[in-house]
């Protein structure tokens, strides 16, 4: 059976690009009808919070994102534990005592040689004796020993990847202050809890490598990996330092439609051109992972909305009943000021702006050369209430009688009325203004 797994750190929000990391691996097992994981990498004990572990699960569920099952690292430190005694006992698991100044040096020192910096496993020529000597001033920590060889996969997005972990420091699985790093506690996770698929950024390729050598070293079978392409700005510019302000739950603030930003992330960065989906089940149907590539993806905000606005004008009224008996339309006025409004709003927060208009009338504008046709126009208006012929009946008197048509008569009446010069049909919006302010 196919498992996924998406393993967030709750040490802020989700963002857009731990959105297509998560909506790939839920929707490979949404496919095959296998298992969704949430898993919170939640080692880090200084900087995971409960609040972001909350919101995390918010987001997924505002998204519709649903998981079969929940895991949380840090009910799993003892299994860690007696993994890397295991790891101890094999040999493949050695304690360092290099402070982080030490390391930075023998860095640079490799850098201006020309050689990679890559760690000289100079612990591993340590005594008993020596080592104790050390333990006495500071504590140790923790790197796997690679086997230095070319650790290879098919990978689902990248085709075949080599990397040659000898050019690849042994990654440090425990720190000094007994945290376990995630390279080595998702290794674990990944075994024990039978994930076949694991979809994530290219950032993680290197990492890849490793993980594979830990998992082959536990007893495991690895995944099968893919690697989606990281995004950037719409200028090609790095994307990392705005991804803050790419949170869901502020881009939900905002108005964006989950069904957009679900589009969207599903096709970006593949082949397949970006359609809107109303449902998590018409997305899964045309997902495909080899449909993506490796190249790095712009992401624009902006393309958000009109996927947003096509969603919103598209809901039927039951969708947005209850929110428009909120703003205080009348029932009886309700489901056609729906059906006015919704061809003329991208948020569905737009509706308010538009009832506004309804119920109070807006602030006209009045050009200084139509002043006197708008005065003499409004003198012919009938009050309101106004009926569906009330456009068609006003402007062919005030047609008449000032010899005005075309575009010269009509847009400064919608003006003068609305304030805009673009909205609904007059004919339409006329029945629902309760208030015609150019009057007074």
């Amino acid at each position: 059976m196919t498992v996924t797994r998406f393993a967030p750190s709750p040490t802020g929000y989700i963002h857009v690009g731990n959105l297509r990391t998560a909506l790939m691996n839920y929707l490979i097992a949404r496919k095959t009808g296998g298992t969704f994981i949430l898993r919170l990498d939640d080692t880090d004990r200084e900087r995971s919070k409960q609040e972001y572990a909350d919101g995390i699960k918010q987001d997924l569920e505002w998204l519709g994102l649903q998981w079969d099952r929940v895991e949380r690292q840090s009910d799993r430190l003892d299994r860690y534990a007696a993994v890397a005694e295991d790891l101890r006992a094999k040999d493949v698991f050695y304690e360092c005592f290099e402070t982080p100044t030490e390391l930075d040096l023998k860095r640079k020192k490799l850098l201006n040689m020309g050689k990679p910096p890559v760690y000289d496993r100079a612990a591993l020529k340590l005594s008993e004796e020596e080592k104790a000597k050390l333990r006495s001033v500071r504590e140790g920590y923790w790197r796997f020993l690679l086997d230095q060889q070319r650790t290879e996969w098919q990978d689902g997005i990248l085709g075949a990847v080599s990397i040659d972990t000898a050019s690849v420091s042994d990654p440090v699985l425990i720190r000094a202050d007994g945290q376990v790093l995630y390279t080595f506690a998702s290794s674990v996770d990944d075994v024990d809890m039978g994930i076949t698929h694991i979809v994530r950024g290219a950032d993680h390729v290197t990492n890849t490598a490793t993980q594979v050598q830990i998992m082959h070293a536990i007893g495991g079978t690895p995944p099968a990996f893919a690697h989606h392409s990281l995004l950037t700005g719409p200028q090609g510019e790095g994307l990392s330092k705005r991804l803050g302000t790419l949170s869901l739950r502020d881009l939900r603030a905002q108005g964006v439609a989950k069904e957009a930003l679900l589009s969207l992330m599903a096709r970006l960065g593949s082949s397949q051109p970006v359609e809107l989906k109303m449902s998590l089940d018409e997305i899964a149907d045309g997902f495909d992972l080899s449909q993506f590539g490796a190249a790095p993806t712009k992401f624009d905000a902006e393309d958000l909305w009109p996927l947003t606005r096509a969603r919103n004008q598209a809901l039927p009224y039951e969708a947005v009943r209850d929110r428009i008996a909120a703003l205080g339309v009348p029932s009886d006025k309700a489901e056609r000021f729906w059906a006015v409004a919704s061809k003329n709003i991208t948020k569905l927060d737009d509706l308010a702006g538009w009832w506004a208009l309804c119920r109070d009338g807006a602030e006209p504008v009045i050009a200084e050369e139509d002043a006197d046709f708008v005065r003499e126009a409004m003198a012919l208006l009938p009050e309101p209430p106004f009926t569906d012929t009330t456009w068609s009946e006003w402007t062919s008197v005030v047609k008449e009688k000032t010899g005005r048509k075309g575009k010269g008569l009509f847009m400064p009446l919608r003006l003068a009325l609305t304030g805009q010069a673009h909205g609904p049909e007059m004919a339409e919006l006329m029945p629902l203004l309760q208030e015609v302010r150019a009057k007074g």
